[in-house]
């Protein structure tokens, strides 16, 4: 009895010592097991623009370096938090708010999890919560760079700009455009007009109709899904467009001649990296600029952009990274500049 008492011993002790290295095992691939999630604001992933740019740097980061990448799409505001707290929830890594829209839920939730890791593309906090990542981006001086090839490439010296709604990445667009439009020439008329969505193709298209209507031949939308109306407007009509945060040339090739790029998809892609690494520094902004590569010109606008205007750009570029050339972020600026 005994000695049967002793195997019996022997036996839990050699189970039990198993289950927990069985825990202890299965913790700590829990624990190398990172995961990133983007909650957006308006609009799908699949925008064609600003959501399905971010979302191809984390698949990017999800091939790269095994991470687990996931997201969720908000219908409505009060959608932002109860998304924040699902990829909570599920023990998310990173969760990173994709748009403006998400700025206070995400100051929220940062404010009730302390310890988990945030970032928030596209806004910044005067006073950044040290478990955030704002990034933020120049979006102005890719516009700027656009705003020249469309007035040097106007037949009707008319040109137009569309936004979606007035979001500082988007005015951003608005007023960095429209001093490359008139710096490069003054007599070139600028249509401007907000949709006051992102995610109504068929208004963009209205917009951009009436817009060549009115004799613009050149659009610029800044606006998501909205802005891919105007691009197929554009298409219709025989004008041109210009595309915006992704190289937009692929939804009408003859008629997209360039696309103001806003790389979303680097941004996203560095935050998993520094995530993985261990690099991950709440607390801080990044900034994309020129200087930084994560805005510019398509690398197809030589396809329609004649040389000699590429060659007048590439000169207007290297004035904006010498600081000879300021470009305005709004309108308010843009109106001091000027005069």
């Amino acid at each position: 009895m005994k000695f049967k008492k002793l195997l019996s011993i022997a036996a839990s002790v050699l189970v039990s010592t198993a289950l927990l290295t069985g825990c202890s095992s299965n913790s700590k691939d829990k624990e190398e097991k990172l995961s990133i999630g983007i909650v957006l604001g308006e609009g799908s992933i699949n925008d064609q623009s600003f959501n399905q740019s971010t979302w191809e740097g984390l698949k990017k980061a999800e091939k790269d370096f095994g991470v687990e990448v996931k997201y969720l799409e908000s219908k409505q505001k009060s959608d932002y938090l109860q998304n924040i707290e699902t990829l909570i929830d599920q023990d998310t890594s990173l969760i990173i708010g994709v748009g403006y829209q998400l700025k206070e839920s995400i100051a929220e939730a940062s404010k009730n999890y302390p310890n988990q890791k945030f970032a928030m593309m596209d806004e910044t906090y005067d006073k950044i919560p040290e478990n955030v990542v704002p990034v933020t981006f120049k979006e102005e001086e890719a516009a700027y760079l656009a705003g020249i090839i469309a007035s040097k490439m106007s037949k009707t010296n008319t040109v137009g700009f569309i936004g979606g709604l007035p979001a500082p990445s988007v005015v951003k667009y608005h007023y960095g455009f429209k001093y490359g439009v008139t710096t490069t020439n003054k007599d070139t008329k600028v249509l401007e007009q907000y949709a006051n969505t992102f995610t109504d193709q068929a208004k963009g298209k209205s917009i951009a109709k009436q817009m060549f209507g009115s004799n613009a031949d050149i659009i610029l939308a800044a606006a998501g899904d909205t802005g891919v109306g105007s691009i197929e407007a554009a298409k219709e009509n025989k004008k041109f467009a210009i595309g915006v945060d992704r190289d937009q040339n692929y939804l009408a090739e003859e008629s997209v001649i360039t696309s103001a790029l806003k790389k979303l998809n680097v941004a996203s892609y560095d935050l998993a990296k520094e995530l993985v690494e261990g690099k991950y520094k709440g607390g801080q902004g990044k900034v994309y600029g020129l200087k930084e590569d994560g805005v510019g010109l398509s690398e197809n606008t030589s396809k329609h952009v004649p040389k000699e205007i590429l060659d007048y750009v590439n000169t207007q570029r290297e004035k904006i990274l010498k600081g000879e050339i300021s470009v305005p972020k709004s309108e308010d600026e843009y109106n001091k500049l000027v005069k």
